[in-house]
């Protein structure tokens, strides 16, 4: 299908919570192609469905090379204390942020075969996993930053080019 452009901080399809998929047609397909498709570039971790402009609980993942997809996903499980991780966003380009995630999750989802798909893990593995569910509820990682680290972040997008 096709690598998707990535919706930058600002479009509001970044903050509305995704409705769940019911259906799985053609168009879940090329959507779940797509999110392959756009997670596979260099440097990216995991792309989550509002980030190329639709409003559906998917995202596609790409941790140490392995690569694929959970349809309907829910965080249902973490374990530890939260640590701080840094991270960063392909919606807010350019900005890195020590953000507290657990060290490890698990998300319970299905396949395009309707297949229960289970993912758990630590490390990058974890902070994907919350990373992106947080995107399918309409929460972009800023909001978990710490107040003061929020108001440097926000300075630094007034600041950017592409904002």
């Amino acid at each position: 299908m096709a690598v998707r452009p990535i919706r930058i901080f600002g479009d509001p399809v970044l903050r509305e919570p995704c409705a769940p998929i019911e259906v799985v047609d053609d168009g879940i397909r090329a959507l779940v192609q797509d999110l392959l498709d756009t997670v596979e570039l260099p440097g990216r971790a995991g792309v989550a469905a509002p980030q190329i402009g639709v409003g559906l609980r998917a995202f596609s993942y790409n941790i140490d090379g392995d690569i694929g997809y959970v349809l309907n996903p829910v965080l249902v499980e973490v374990a530890g204390d939260p640590v701080p991780m840094g991270e960063g966003c392909l919606s807010v380009p350019d900005l890195w942020h020590e953000t507290l995630r657990h060290p490890w999750a698990k998300v319970v989802g299905m396949d395009l075969e309707g297949r229960e798909v289970v993912l758990e893990g630590d490390g990058l593995l974890a902070q994907a996993l919350q990373h992106e569910t947080d995107h399918l509820d309409g929460m972009l990682y800023l909001s978990r930053l710490s107040p003061d680290e929020r108001k440097i972040a926000m300075r630094r997008i007034r600041e950017s080019s592409w904002f």
